[in-house]
């Protein structure tokens, strides 16, 4: 996407289904966006909003986000790098986040890990190679007493062993390699 056609979407409004860029989903964006007052201070928010729409911040969704927000590119970029809340790269078609908290790992989350790795080829943090999933973990996601947890799609699995975990990732996903 140009400097120019990013500029001018981020300075104009457009009727619903006309967004300059031609993706729409700029539209979801600008709403926000719009709600919040273009309010520098709504960084954070503005970023998640974005993620969730187009699942990953891309380098032309930061600049959008920037000019919106009348701030530097490079606060946004030192903003969205400081959170590992945000992504840069597209997701996989299925996203499995085990929980690696004290609780889980002490029940087996680095075995679910390696097991998932191991099935799909995918190292902890990265999607495979054909694009079916991304392997994520996280350092705790609150659910202590269900550990160890494995979130799939966004659906939350307690209880997990490596077996329970590969055979739901299986059933989303494909057999693997």
């Amino acid at each position: 996407m140009s400097d120019t056609m990013i500029s001018r979407a981020a300075e104009t409004s457009s009727p619903p289904g006309n967004h300059p860029s031609g993706d729409n989903r700029f539209e979801l964006v600008d709403k926000h966006l719009k709600r919040g007052h273009y309010a520098q201070d709504q960084l954070i928010e503005t970023l998640h909003v974005a993620q969730d729409v187009f699942g990953y911040l891309s380098e032309d969704l930061l600049i959008y986000v920037a000019r919106a927000l009348r701030l530097p590119p490079s606060m946004v970029y030192g903003v969205a790098t400081f959170y590992e809340l945000f992504t840069f790269e597209p997701p996989g078609d299925h996203t499995c986040t085990v929980c690696t908290g004290t609780a889980c790992y002490v029940k087996g989350a680095d075995d679910i890990v390696r097991g998932i790795s191991e099935r799909y080829d995918v190292p902890a943090g990265a999607t495979s190679a054909d694009r079916s999933l991304t392997l994520k973990t996280a350092r705790c996601l609150g659910s202590c007493g269900l550990a160890p947890v494995v979130v799939l799609d966004g659906d939350v699995m307690s209880h997990q062993t490596v077996e329970a975990t590969l055979a739901r990732v299986t059933g989303a996903v494909g057999g693997g390699s």
